[in-house]
């Protein structure tokens, strides 16, 4: 089962679209339903998904918005656009962004089952292409290597999936399938781990503010830093520094 990210303003837009998907038959389920593209990031933080399929009109954070907010934080999901707009230069920008197809509504059950299958089709001839080269190709694993190498020598700071795949030669969203492959989590997650434990070694040995320790990881928003590292260790950067002290 596929799972899909519906984001439409409409609530009556959004039912629409998800009976059109349940009544297409194919194997896909939508786990999330948002109203713009800032909610969908926060989401999206916690709640991976396979599809997303987006309006590009919306309030707070609209479509092209958010894909292109998606793309800068490396995240490699499959995008469809569902817009109520027959404008060329939103379909133009949409392409540039790399989005997987561009639909019309109303989508008729048609509509949208050729273009999930389409989508399937793709997912199938991609894994294959991956675990082929992951079977036939060593030059391509140790690309991996060379970028988890890479990873750990721009500790404490940070690297994008753009940069690591320039360094190796290779396109972003190839690499980012090669290292999922390989390291069984995304790029941008493995990238977070290492910031994460480089923190607690921060917190552990070193007198420094936590303040201190979110700007010398990248962190400019210190509430943000202690968000990602309670989410990721269980606790609050200041709860972790007073159980070491304790022990």
């Amino acid at each position: 089962m596929y799972t899909m990210l519906l984001i439409e303003d409409e609530r009556w837009v959004r039912t629409a679209i998800k009976r059109t998907v349940e009544r297409t038959g194919l194997p896909f389920t939508i786990t999330g339903e948002l109203e713009n593209g800032l909610a969908a990031l926060d989401w999206l933080k916690n709640n991976p998904v396979d599809l997303i399929l987006a309006d590009i009109r919306m309030p707070v954070m609209d479509g092209l918005t958010f894909i292109q907010q998606l793309r800068l934080d490396n995240r490699d999901q499959s995008i469809i656009i569902i817009s109520g707009h027959d404008d060329f230069s939103y379909v133009q920008q949409c392409l540039r962004a790399g989005v997987f197809d561009y639909l019309l509504k109303p989508v008729e059950i048609d509509e949208m089952k050729a273009c999930l299958e389409k989508w399937v089709k793709y997912q199938i001839s991609r894994q294959k292409s991956d675990s082929e080269v992951f079977h036939k190709d060593p030059a391509e694993m140790s690309a991996v290597e060379k970028v988890i190498e890479l990873i750990k020598s721009q500790l404490p700071g940070d690297i994008t999936l753009t940069e690591a795949a320039a360094a190796v030669h290779l396109n972003p969203s190839y690499l980012s399938q090669l290292f999922k492959q390989r390291m069984n989590q995304t790029f941008v997650e493995y990238v977070l781990q290492l910031r994460m434990n480089e923190a607690e070694r921060l917190l552990t040995h070193t007198s420094l503010r936590i303040s201190e320790i979110a700007e010398r990881l990248g962190y400019t928003d210190v509430a943000y830093f202690s968000s990602t590292f309670k989410r990721l260790k269980g606790v609050s950067p200041s709860e972790f520094r007073k159980a070491c002290l304790t022990d």
